[in-house]
């Protein structure tokens, strides 16, 4: 039997066993009445992390029950997820996935959990966007040049990333797919060496995270040449998304909610509710500001439609990279 079927299985029996005593509606009604508990997929100390602690006092406070984190990283943070998966439906195990989340299908052969059809989705918490940024002492000081220099000597401009398949690798491929020409991916063991390369001058750009970069840029020691969001980012307005030059282009990570798929539609929307309102107290922003996230909130329906689309657009760009599966 295939491992997603033995999932949908063991999640069904986990909702037939949380129905016996209670109605959806009555459980619904009744729902909090006992501690919350949120997977992290990642190690402790990342920006998920970050988020997610510092949302969730305030949803504690809100739904009136603890809401304990449990940080349960591990293979790209699909062993999590996976967790996740397979917990009862009843309102009271969340996961906070990352923008890997929609990058998985297309790299993981064997993957107990389907992304969108497992799951409930409840918010997109934040995103954080991806800048590009190339060395201080880079002939590049604009997009346009950037572009020129890529058609011009195909396959001369070099980046770097965490690694093969991550997020900032499949950036940088989207971006050639986009501009149509090649550029040469340098994978490493993290975007903390990748980003040292790039400073040294060794590579030519990389997708960075605003966070990471941030103070690389203001000491002149980097230069940005676009962000991946698709509208101006709050942290950093004076930077062009490169969207505004390349139509259609964004790239960014994200962070957001997932319950369990059978979770009461009630209790996914109380959630979404809170969140909503915890997001835009400003002692919130502003924590979330430093790590370099913004504030979404999108409504379960948005973020359900938003993760459907990126799966196939990421599920596209790894069949036209060639990018063989991580596991």
């Amino acid at each position: 039997m295939p491992v997603q079927s033995r999932t949908r299985i063991t999640r069904a029996l986990a909702a037939l066993a949380a129905g016996l005593c209670l109605s959806t509606g009555a459980a619904a009604d009744a729902w909090p009445s006992k501690t919350i508990k949120i997977i992290i997929p990642f190690a402790a100390g990342g920006v998920t992390d970050v988020v997610i602690r510092t949302i969730s006092p305030k949803l504690s406070e809100a739904l009136g029950q603890p809401v304990v984190i449990e940080n349960k990283g591990g293979a790209g943070g699909t062993l999590g997820t996976a967790m996740g998966a397979a917990s009862a439906p009843d309102g009271y195990t969340f996961i906070a996935p990352a923008a890997s989340h929609t990058t998985t299908p297309s790299l993981y052969s064997k993957l107990s959990f389907d992304p969108v059809k497992d799951f409930a989705a409840v918010t997109q918490i934040v995103t954080v966007p991806y800048l590009l940024v190339v060395p201080a002492s880079s002939p590049m000081h604009t997009l346009a040049d950037f572009i020129a220099a890529a058609k011009a000597k195909p396959g001369t401009l070099t980046f770097g990333s965490a690694g093969n398949g991550s997020s900032n690798h499949l950036a940088g491929e989207l971006l050639a797919g986009s501009i149509g020409a090649p550029l040469v991916h340098v994978p490493y063991k993290g975007s903390g060496p990748a980003l040292a390369d790039v400073l040294g001058g060794q590579l030519s750009f990389m997708f960075d995270t605003i966070n990471t970069s941030t103070g690389h840029v203001k000491a002149g020691r980097l230069r940005v040449l676009g962000v991946g969001t698709t509208k101006r980012s709050k942290i950093m307005p004076d930077v062009a998304p490169i969207a505004d030059t390349v139509p259609g282009f964004e790239a960014v990570t994200w962070i957001g909610l997932l319950a369990p798929a059978g979770t009461p539609k009630e209790i996914v929307a109380r959630m979404h509710r809170e969140i909503e309102k915890i997001v835009q107290l400003p002692e919130v922003q502003e924590r979330l500001s430093a790590s370099g996230a913004e504030p979404v909130a999108s409504t379960p329906e948005q973020f359900g439609a938003y993760l459907s689309a990126e799966v196939a657009k990421w599920g596209r760009v790894v069949k036209q990279a060639k990018i063989p599966p991580v596991q």
